[in-house]
Parts: structure tokens; C-alpha cells; sequence
């Protein structure tokens, strides 16, 4: 007859797998997006430092798009890029989280959000300072009040392009229709693409910029994938 001890191994033994599981699923699709996201990021960041592959780009796009300003172009991209700024993006973001925290009666998803376009800010301002790119040249922008930051990446385009993919993840992630997602999905490209071609447009970035500032939205979008999976699995 097997002792206690013995049954103890065997009964852990079998259950492991059964506890790991849930913890691998959890996690793993956080940790995809996160490795793609810095793969991208860190090819991107290689590239302007090396000045080949993607930053080949960069200067041409900024001399063509520059010549080709209109005063509607411009008018309507300056509304986006002011409305997507350090000012205005923030108090929005605040205050529908609030209105969403207040309307749904919960807590999780709003300050989940909340918490993760600030998370962006930093992170955006903490990559700027390390990597202290200048800006394009003074005589290309069109000046709303010039930009003191370096350039790379766009903060701009960070900023929304991480609420979009959040907020469609914690929206999408309860109500998985196809619709719904289609619907959201395509929003945040075209909000995405809108908000970084405002920012090269305007002249306050290169495509690197813009690039790099999507991988790293993927970079959060991954965390709060993880941080969100193991909570709702602990609620459960």
C-alpha cells in the first residue's frame, strides 16, 4: 500500500499541468504581442541609427508631403493633431473613463485604460530622452507652438494609437463579435493612420517616428493583455 507521501507526489504531479495551463494562456498572448512590438521597435530604432532600411524613407516623405500642403489638408490635420495632443487627449481620456467607470459600475476596465495611456506618456517621454533624436528642421513644421521633445517616437501617435488598441481590447475581449471587432479593428487603423500622417504632414515627425510609436503601442497593448487575463482568471 503506497504511502501518504507517494500519493502526494502523484496527486501534484498530475495537477500541475492543470494549474500551469490556465497561467499559459493567460500570459502567452500578452507575450507575443509584446515580442513582436519590440522586435518592430528595436529594428525601427536600428534603422535610424544606422540611417538605412525604413529611415530611407524619412526624409523623402517629409519633402513631398511638405510640398504638398492645401489650406484644407492642413486645417483639418492641425484640428487632429491639436485634439490628439499632450492638452486635450489627456482630459478626454480622464474624463470618459470616468463617465464609463460611472455608466458600467465598474472599476477594472476604466482605470485599466486609464492607467495604460499614461503608462504610454511615460514611456513614450522615457524612449525621447533616451534616444534624443532631433526634429525634423524648424522651416518644415507648420507651427502650432513648436515642439520642445525629441523626436522619436511620435507621442502623438503613441498616445492614440495605445487607447485605440486598449480600449477596443477591453470592449472586444467581453463582447467578442465578429462585427464588433471588424468595426473597432478598423477604427483604430484609420485613427491610427490619421493621427501619424497629421504628425509627418505637419512636419513634426519622420515615418520612423510614426512607426516606432505603433510597436510600442503593441508593447503596452501586450502588458495590459496580461495584467487583465490573470485578474478576470483570479475573479473566476
Amino acid at each position: 500500500m503506497p504511502d501518504r507521501a507517494s500519493v502526494a507526489s502523484v496527486t501534484t504531479s498530475e495537477t500541475d499541468p492543470v494549474r500551469v495551463r490556465p497561467f499559459v494562456w493567460a500570459v502567452l498572448p500578452g507575450l507575443v504581442l509584446i515580442v513582436l512590438g519590440l522586435l518592430v521597435f528595436f529594428s525601427v530604432l536600428d534603422s535610424v541609427r544606422e540611417q538605412d532600411d525604413l529611415s530611407n524613407l524619412d526624409e523623402p516623405v517629409l519633402e513631398w508631403l511638405v510640398a504638398h500642403r492645401t489650406s484644407g489638408w492642413t486645417a483639418v490635420l492641425a484640428t487632429i493633431t491639436f485634439l490628439t495632443g499632450p492638452v486635450v487627449m489627456p482630459v478626454g481620456v480622464a474624463v470618459g473613463c470616468v463617465v464609463w467607470a460611472r455608466a458600467a459600475q465598474e472599476w477594472w476596465r476604466p482605470v485599466l485604460l486609464a492607467g495604460a495611456t499614461a503608462g504610454a506618456a511615460l514611456l513614450g517621454l522615457t524612449v525621447k530622452g533616451l534616444v534624443a533624436r532631433p526634429r525634423p528642421p524648424s522651416e518644415t513644421m507648420f507651427v502650432l507652438g513648436a515642439p520642445h521633445t525629441a523626436s522619436f517616437p511620435s507621442g502623438h501617435t503613441l498616445g492614440t494609437a495605445t487607447f485605440l488598441l486598449v480600449a477596443g481590447y477591453l470592449v472586444c475581449s467581453r463582447r467578442p463579435s465578429p462585427g464588433l471587432i471588424v468595426a473597432w479593428g478598423l477604427a483604430t487603423v484609420i485613427g491610427t493612420v490619421l493621427v501619424g500622417l497629421s504628425r509627418l504632414y505637419l512636419g513634426f515627425h519622420f515615418v520612423t517616428d510614426v512607426v516606432a510609436a505603433v510597436a510600442l503601442a503593441v508593447v503596452v497593448l501586450g502588458v495590459v493583455s496580461i495584467i487583465d487575463r490573470r485578474h478576470t482568471g483570479r475573479l473566476r
